[in-house]
């Protein structure tokens, strides 16, 4: 394929009803939510995980003690967004009893993809010092691949490693490699070396943590492949979740009793 051919495999804009309103829909519902949250005392936002502007988080806590923590991470091809966008998606588990930890980070082309997952390692040990209890790890798009490589032995302090109890990619991409192809690789500039040792579909050595890989049926037939490889390669299950695409995948997480968070959680 060409190049054009390429960049239109990747884009889901233009291939959902309305796909270019969602960024700004997103933001609205999340800003919402955090103030909420805050004006009930269960929010703390903005709290720093490394140096940068981008390296902070925040974290929204249930009603009364939290049984344990979610990480989300979210996406954007590692060149868009920020934590911002998603806070709402934090309701579903904090319904469920959970505290939920939302992180910023550097983007591409100011940094490397390799560089973005050791920033997301390192605000995922920082979340999980504000939090007891198990920690589960949840990404969407390229954070889904985000944390898909937390299972990386190595990658995460023993100690938070010890704690993980899922790990579920949602829309990930799992081979950074047909990317190389598209007119984005300007900014993300992957190249053979690091498509190789940044892509979840070549871990052969992984954390032992319960992991399902969740797609929308509906999405494009890339992002279908891509969830369907790291499924293979790692041999866990699959979800093609019936009628949704790459927005809406998500919207599942506001939904405590939704399968998504069941998952997520471990309950059922």
């Amino acid at each position: 394929m060409d190049q054009a051919s390429w960049d239109a495999a990747y884009n889901n804009v233009d291939h959902i009803p309305d796909g270019a309103s969602y960024p700004a829909r997103w933001q609205a519902r999340a800003t919402t939510y955090l103030a909420k949250c805050l004006g009930q005392g269960r929010a703390q936002n903005d709290l720093p995980y490394g140096r940068g502007d981008r390296a902070l988080f925040d974290l929204i806590l249930p009603q009364g003690a939290a049984e344990g923590l979610v990480v989300f991470v979210h996406g954007g091809y590692w060149l868009k967004f920020d934590k911002t966008y998603w806070t709402h998606l934090a309701a579903g588990p904090t319904l469920a009893g959970w505290a939920v930890a939302m992180p910023s980070y550097d983007l591409c082309p100011d940094v490397r993809i390799g560089d973005i997952t050791r920033q997301v390692a390192q605000a995922i040990t920082v979340a999980a010092e504000q939090v007891a209890g198990p920690i589960a790890l949840a990404g969407h798009s390229a954070g889904g691949h985000l944390v898909s490589r937390m299972m990386e032995p190595g990658m995460l302090p023993d100690a938070v490693a010890a704690r993980l109890v899922s790990c579920v990619p949602i829309s990930p991409v799992s081979d950074l490699a047909p990317l190389m192809n598209t007119s984005m690789n300007e900014s993300l500039r992957i190249d053979a070396g690091e498509a190789q040792a940044e892509s979840p579909v070549h871990m052969t050595d992984r954390l032992d943590v319960p992991v399902t890989v969740w797609v929308g049926a509906a999405e494009r037939p890339s992002f279908l492949d891509q969830a369907r490889w790291q499924a293979e390669a790692w041999g866990v299950d699959l979800v093609e979740a019936t009628d949704r695409h790459h927005f809406d995948v998500i919207d599942a997480l506001e939904d405590p009793g939704s399968a998504m968070c069941r998952a997520i959680l471990r309950h059922g």
